[in-house]
């Protein structure tokens, strides 16, 4: 009915790593029936610091059967029983993989030494397998050796059969029970009490730290989906291993989520996220005035922490921008950094510069154009409001985007129906922006009510 098992590997994920031993002990619920151990050829070389581990070393496993060898035995050692280990998701990934690779394919239910000691005997300093079974007076013949590991952990599962007053084995054999997939150090009550709404959710490790970031039409359904399957990639089984605790935030609206997701991830820079942590390379007109007072502007990347008067991805689009402003505004081709050398600049002849360059035109009245400038290119970008559902009846979400500038978003009473900018603010908090949330933004703005000018 139960099948005990227990590995030694190469490293800490089966798609690149091997096993180099494997226990199985087959127990009724009172007994053991079989016992079944071998050394495994692993195919790849055994780091010295699993060597020193285990003990287990290359040259006790050189003749040693590959697993393809061995594989139609365990296959049917484990077929239609009860899959129990400690930590059981690691063991089995790692089974189910090199089965799998082998041919065979594993499906059976599975029990976790470690989730049940929880709920079992509560209240235990350590669960690990070395601290539990001296806990609980069992000696271990053999610590990091698959046969005296797999020997305690049936000793102990034989303990839990024999003290789970509260049918916990049953309750976790269930069909749906999340014991059967949640990590190893997640209580399933964490999962249970999240709720069906968008946001934002963050998973904790043993000492609080946020390690990712995630964001959800439905907290608890999304948050579910990150557990399912098998996959024997190092970074989830470092993932699972990881997660202790989940954290929330309700959204209104998924946008919101999306928004808050991105801005969390660049603020926390969790372990575990991968996309949105890329340098963003967008550039920007920035203001700045020179020794003589003149007001230049100037293409530059946009640098963290900097507030640039109007941003674009492309440099290119940057360049015909500007010229176009140069053009349409009579700036100094020079002093926007668009021409070099010495003397006057080419747009003298052109007639677009009246003699900024070589100070023929006082500062105030070139300053005056190039405010101008700056102004029209402000008028040009989208001011809107996005209105939308609250996180409950009593409330509306908003989403403020100022010429073309993410202010912030918040939540307003539901009675509220104006779209002016001075008396959404209150109820808003600013964050920063980034390329991602205006590349979010982006689609409403031609679709949104359109701000109120301020009195």
């Amino acid at each position: 009915m139960y099948a005990i098992v227990d590995i030694e590997t190469t490293g800490g994920h089966a798609s690149a790593n091997g096993i180099t031993e494997i226990a199985i002990y087959l127990s009724d619920g009172r007994e053991v029936t079989q016992h079944y151990q071998t050394l495994i050829n692993p195919g790849v070389p055994i780091p010295y610091y699993i060597e020193s581990l285990t003990g287990i070393t290359n040259s006790m496993v050189a003749e040693a059967p590959p697993f393809e060898a061995v594989a139609p035995m365990i296959h049917e050692l484990l077929q239609d029983r009860i899959f129990v280990a400690h930590n059981v998701n690691f063991d089995y990934s790692f089974v189910k993989h090199h089965l799998a690779a082998a041919g065979f394919e594993l499906q059976c239910k599975k029990l976790c030494t470690v989730r049940l000691g929880r709920k079992i005997f509560p209240g235990l300093p350590s669960y690990s397998l070395g601290n539990f079974c001296r806990h609980m007076n069992i000696p271990v013949n053999g610590r990091h050796r698959a046969g005296g590991d797999a020997e305690a952990t049936a000793k102990l599962f034989a303990l839990m059969l024999q003290h789970d007053t509260e049918k916990a084995i049953a309750a976790a054999l269930k069909v749906g029970s999340k014991e059967q997939f949640l990590p190893p150090n997640l209580e399933p009550a964490v999962v249970k009490q999240l709720p069906e709404v968008p946001g934002v959710y963050y998973f904790h490790d043993v000492k609080g730290k946020v390690v990712y970031v995630g964001k959800a039409k439905d907290i608890r359904k999304r948050v579910n989906s990150h557990f399912s399957g098998h996959s024997a990639s190092r970074q989830r089984q470092n993932f699972l291993r990881t997660i202790v605790n989940i954290t929330y935030q309700e959204t209104g609206t998924e946008l919101m989520a999306c928004i808050l997701e991105s801005v969390e991830i660049k603020r926390l820079w969790p372990a575990f996220n991968r996309a949105q942590k890329r340098v963003e390379f967008r550039y920007g007109f920035y203001l700045f005035e020179d020794q003589e007072g003149y007001l230049r502007l100037a293409i530059e990347k946009r640098r963290k922490f900097s507030a640039p008067v109007h941003a674009f991805n492309m440099l290119v689009d940057g360049h015909r921008l500007l010229r176009a402003l140069i053009k349409q505004f009579e700036l100094c081709p020079k002093l926007c950094f668009l021409q070099k050398g010495d003397g006057t600049c080419a747009g003298v002849t052109a007639a677009t510069c009246h003699g900024a360059c070589d100070k023929q035109e006082a500062p105030e009245t070139y300053n005056q154009r190039v405010k101008a400038a700056i102004a029209f290119l402000q008028e040009q970008q989208p001011s809107v409001v996005i209105m939308d559902k609250g996180r409950n009846s009593d409330e509306q979400s908003c989403i403020l985007l100022e010429k073309g500038r993410f202010y912030g978003m918040g939540y307003v009473p539901a009675h509220i129906r104006t779209t002016d900018a001075e008396t959404l603010r209150p109820h808003l908090t600013q964050y920063p922006e980034n390329e991602v949330i205006i590349s979010l933004l982006r689609p409403y703005a031609t679709n949104s009510k359109q701000l109120s000018s301020p009195q």
